[in-house]
């Protein structure tokens, strides 16, 4: 996302920046032929979310009949504690606030367009290196103020407190939880999920405001797979999460297979059972190109470790549901069950 260099409009058509990127014959966007009137009670935003060249979020301000906007990368800072970029582009017609759809390739924005948020807002200070507003909207709600540094570079800050009191940041780093290793299936199944071992190498995967850093089995920064950031970023969107998987070969395509699920929406969930955030990790849906969400299977070990035999996998990984993410730790609570035991009980 690397908004052309804005041009100056001396003719006091605040649209014509906006009609001269776009061809109205070819775009599904709203391209008024006649320039911006004062109209309306200046009180009206819009957050959209932006799948373009890189995911990021445009927000859009009702004023003097036109929406002032913003491409903010990394999306609303949900906490004082950050200022977020925010980068200046050109007024927007009125109609755009309704706007959601697929701009066509080629085209300037190409990508796809929805609406994140949307509400109403009131000024309290206005000024060509500062705006101060209070936001209230379903997503967004409080006071920002957004100011600038320099070009077309503007920061945007919260102003009152965390909107979640109790959310947290994304931890530095998480070691992964390991299993112990057994010769046999756990005998009372029922408590017990299980899934295939894939013998790929653990990766925990951040992710945050639409971009993924990732860490190794030790815990150490490391360069995921290419191109597996950015997309599991934008299949995440505004959701900062923590992944647990591995990546593995998959009919011969290096893939990362999601685990667990660790830290969601500011809330880590090391402590939550294993059932409960499998389920979580399952309603996200992540599923891409080079990234799945593993599947599980709860009480039949059995089944799993012949069919795990039979794909040339090393065996299954056997997790209590009701087991806590122990961080670093060996816990007999997992165990890995090579495949080749004939055993099927303890």
């Amino acid at each position: 996302m690397t908004p052309k260099k804005r041009k100056n409009n001396n003719d006091g058509d605040r649209l014509a920046e906006y009609r001269g990127r776009r061809d109205a014959g070819r775009t599904p966007e709203p391209v008024p032929a006649d320039r911006a009137a004062p109209r309306g009670d200046d009180d009206t935003f819009v957050v959209q979310e932006h799948h373009a060249t890189s995911l990021h979020w445009d927000l859009r301000l009702e004023r003097d009949g036109v929406l002032v906007s913003w491409a903010v990368p990394k999306g609303l800072p949900w906490s004082p504690d950050t200022n977020h970029l925010a980068v200046r582009t050109e007024d927007h017609p009125l109609e755009y606030a309704t706007f959601e759809g697929e701009i066509p390739r080629g085209e300037y924005g190409a990508g796809t367009m929805t609406i994140w948020d949307a509400g109403t807002y009131e000024t309290e200070k206005w000024s060509e290196r500062e705006v101060k507003i209070v936001m209230r909207g379903a997503r967004v709600s409080g006071r920002y103020v957004l100011f600038r540094t320099r070009g077309e570079n503007w920061m945007i800050h919260r102003m009152d407190p965390p909107a979640d009191p109790g959310a947290e940041p994304l931890p530095e780093s998480v070691r992964p939880m390991r299993p112990v290793e057994r010769a046999r299936l756990p005998r009372d199944q029922g408590a017990w999920a299980f899934e295939f071992a894939w013998g790929g190498r653990r990766l925990a995967a951040y992710v945050e405001g639409g971009r993924t850093r990732f860490t190794d089995d030790r815990g150490r920064p490391v360069d995921g797979p290419g191109g597996l950031g950015s997309r599991l970023g934008a299949a995440l969107g505004s959701r900062p999460a923590l992944l647990d998987g591995e990546v593995a070969v998959l009919d011969g395509r290096e893939t990362y297979l999601i685990v667990d699920l660790l830290h969601l929406d500011g809330h880590p969930l090391l402590d939550v059972p294993y059932r409960e955030r499998r389920e979580r990790l399952d309603g996200l849906g992540l599923s891409g190109p080079t990234w799945q969400t593993a599947p599980w299977y709860p009480g039949d070990g059995a089944a799993v470790r012949d069919a795990a035999a039979a794909q040339g996998l090393p065996g299954v990984v056997a997790k209590r549901l009701d087991s806590r993410y122990e961080p670093g730790g060996e816990s007999d609570d997992w165990r890995f069950v090579p495949a080749a035991s004939a055993n099927r009980s303890q």
